[in-house]
């Protein structure tokens, strides 16, 4: 069984369904990329996932566990770490403050993790007084980033990390990104820069309105002809 599970995911908002027999499924320490069309339904899925969203169908498993009943409080507790597209940092509060709120649910001493936080974003160390607000959009993504490994989560889940960001911070998100999973922590993302994404995906899950449509290895996706004409623009 993989370490992330979610198998057959059906489900939306209401009376409609925006997932329809949705899988995804990432391995320990592996980058899982979801591309897609606009509307394609790869944040609800990660919402999904999260436990955000109620499933008709399906179920989701972390490590052999099954936490398909779980809030998104309790995932985070079972080692989900979840950094949304929008809204990810507390603009008024610092950055040490805002990587201070990401170890809300530990009781042991977390100074070694916000070390490793700073290792791993420098320019945090540098700004860590500053409010996040006055940050740059990529500085700010690193603080969500940062503040979500905080938990130090299994699993972290990042809703296009690179939204809005130049391609040369982008590159650097990117590059952050593979450090984090060569720690062992296994990597889903939701990524509007699909080239770029399968180029560093382990997996890689093409969604078309809600359901899979292509599954493969980010290097075989990337040489697959139809998946570059119709989703990597050729």
């Amino acid at each position: 069984m993989s370490f992330l599970d979610a198998s057959s995911m059906t489900g939306g908002y209401g009376a409609a369904d925006i997932l329809h027999d949705c899988t995804l499924k990432v391995e320990k320490g592996q980058i899982a990329v979801i591309v897609g069309p606009n509307g394609a339904g790869k944040s609800t899925a990660m919402k999904a996932v999260f436990g955000m969203l109620r499933l008709r169908a399906g179920k989701v498993t972390l490590d052999g566990e099954d936490i398909t009943g779980l809030s998104p409080q309790e995932r985070v507790r079972k080692g989900m770490g979840f950094v949304p597209q929008v809204n990810n940092v507390f603009p008024t509060m610092s950055v040490e403050e805002n990587l201070e709120m990401g170890a809300f649910i530990r009781t042991d001493d977390f100074r070694d993790t916000m070390e490793q936080v700073y290792d791993l974003f420098p320019i945090l160390r540098e700004k860590r007084f500053q409010n996040a607000g006055e940050l740059s959009g990529g500085q700010r993504q690193q603080v969500a980033v940062g503040r979500a490994l905080m938990t130090k989560p299994k699993l972290l889940m990042l809703d296009e990390p690179t939204a809005g960001v130049s391609p040369i911070v982008m590159d650097e998100l990117f590059d952050r990104i593979i450090e984090v999973a060569r720690t062992g922590i296994s990597i889903l993302m939701v990524e509007q820069n699909a080239r770029q994404a399968l180029e560093i995906a382990d997996m890689g899950y093409v969604l078309v309105q809600g359901a899979n449509r292509y599954t493969d290895t980010g290097a075989a996706l990337m040489a697959d002809p139809e998946v570059r004409r119709t989703f990597l623009g050729g």
